[in-house]
């Protein structure tokens, strides 16, 4: 029988980013925005505060765009400050290369197994999905979920006990599917 996991973020990810004040390199968004119009143009940007000083900064998500091609629904979202919108202005890649910033997911996501009837089985088919593009390392992922030692799961991916056909090494953001043999 196929497991099915799933890692869900709990909350929104830090910024890594160099502060102009501090020189911490944290920033906590709080899931404001800021908009303003100039005529027929208009800008938007994500507040997020330095988590040394507490600092603003703007993370830039429309720069000098026309009001026309900007959808209405999206306009009202960000007047709403929505925090789905920021979450996903913050996975956006264009938005992260445009302000220079990076993602820590480092205590912002969790792991649901569904139970844990499934540790007691000699042979265990899982699925692991992945509700946001969070980089994690499925060697964590499989320890978390199993109930073993990262070190446990490193020496049963080198018996062969466990296999994918996905490489376990690394981080990983979408789905994968692995089998434990015990």
């Amino acid at each position: 029988m196929l497991e099915n996991w799933v890692v869900v973020p709990t909350c929104l990810p830090l910024v890594v980013r160099r502060c102009h004040t501090c020189a911490s390199e944290r920033f906590r968004t709080t899931g404001k925005f800021r908009v303003n119009a100039n005529h027929k143009l208009i800008d938007a940007w994500l507040l997020a505060l330095c988590t040394g000083c507490g600092d603003t900064t703007k993370l830039t998500v429309w720069e000098r765009m026309n009001v026309r091609s900007v959808r209405p629904e999206l306009l009202d979202r960000m007047h709403d400050n929505d925090p789905g919108l920021a979450a996903e202005l913050l996975q956006d890649p264009v938005v992260r290369r445009r302000n220079r910033i990076a993602l820590d997911w480092k205590g912002a996501w969790r792991l649901d197994t569904g139970g844990a009837d499934h540790l007691d089985r000699e042979v265990i088919d899982v699925c692991v999905r992945f509700a946001a593009p969070i980089p994690v390392r499925p060697v964590r992922l499989i320890a978390e979920g199993c109930g073993l030692s990262r070190a446990e799961v490193e020496r049963l991916i080198g018996e062969g006990k466990i296999v994918a056909a996905v490489r376990l090494s690394g981080k990983l953001s979408g789905d994968f599917t692995f089998t434990l043999k015990r």
